[in-house]
């Protein structure tokens, strides 16, 4: 029995020796499929200015979040005179109504304790998080993968 048991395991062995590898020997060669990688997450960019995200710190995505892998502080409203709107009041007289602008000051993710459930994602009022297609992320520290989701705005500015 140990003899037949012996010789069905290099049957098996041996036919998988003879296939084509599976393996991707990652320095020389790259997957192809990472369009469908759910990696870390990643703010959308404001179709209005580029240099901006989309998201107005409404912190639905760090209220949903059930690892509390997300963190975001809002700015301090800085109100602008630029596109302000006249707007009869009750009185009669004009008021200028200002527009705030509305964004996150810091924006961290911290990618260690996500479980990439996708509830920030789906639960975004105006759909500013998306996953990213970065497969290839390593690093010698866990602090490596704590990410600053507002730096890819800051250099295009």
């Amino acid at each position: 029995m140990g003899l037949w048991s012996l010789v069905v395991g290099l049957k098996v062995t041996g036919t998988y020796f003879v296939r084509d590898q599976v393996t991707v020997h990652y320095p020389r060669n790259e997957v192809d499929n990472l369009a469908s990688f759910r990696g870390p997450i990643e703010l959308v960019e404001d179709p209005d200015d580029p240099a901006k995200p989309r998201c107005i710190a409404c912190m639905t995505c760090v209220s949903i979040c059930p690892h509390e892998c997300i963190t975001v502080v809002r700015k301090k409203p800085a109100k602008t005179e630029e596109g302000a709107d006249k707007k009869e009041s009750r009185s009669g007289k004009d008021e200028v109504k200002k527009k705030v602008s509305k964004g996150p000051a810091t924006f961290t993710y911290d990618y260690t304790r996500c479980c990439l459930c996708g509830f920030c994602m789906e639960n975004c009022p105006v759909h500013s998080i998306h996953f990213s297609n970065r497969g290839y992320l390593a690093g010698f520290d866990k602090n490596a993968f704590v990410f600053d989701l507002l730096e890819q705005f800051k250099t295009r500015e």
